[in-house]
């Protein structure tokens, strides 16, 4: 399971080390490998190889003469990247990647069970802060989350 929120810094070649708590997990997991790609909401999504493969078959499966299908496809599937741990525990993200997310140096990854965000650290501040806002307003909750006890 992948939780927590981390904050942590791009080196000057666009590897993110990755917390020394996860790396047991994700060795065991998917043996370091893993699939990176781009989230509608500007940030990446990071995925142990195994969990990204039950995804993409998904995907794929979707119709292609759906629109939204065939750009979901487009963006999640034409962006993802394989990448693994290096012997220091740590993961390129292609610049092409980090351009589309704005990631510079200082960073947030966020635990999401089955998978990372990661987002720039002033981009998930900004939208963390439009979230709790919006959740200010007493909106009605989506029906597969009114018997959710927190």
């Amino acid at each position: 399971m992948l939780r927590g929120l981390n904050e942590l810094n791009l080196d000057s070649k666009g590897r993110l080390a990755i917390p020394t708590r996860y790396r047991d997990t994700l060795d065991r997991h998917c043996e370091g490998r893993m699939v990176v790609t781009v989230d509608r909401d500007r940030c990446l999504l990071l995925y142990p190889l195994p969990d990204w493969e039950e995804i993409e078959r998904k995907l794929v499966k979707l119709p292609s003469y759906n629109e939204p299908a065939r750009r979901l496809q487009r963006l999640l599937i034409g962006h993802a990247t394989e990448c693994e741990l290096d012997g220091s525990g740590r993961i390129l993200l292609p610049p092409p990647l980090r351009e589309f997310a704005s990631l510079e140096k200082t960073v947030v990854m966020i635990g999401q069970g089955n998978k990372f965000e990661i987002w720039d650290a002033a981009a998930w501040n900004t939208q963390r802060a439009d979230w709790l806002a919006a959740g200010a307003g007493n909106d009605a909750m989506p029906p597969e989350l009114e018997s959710l006890s927190l």
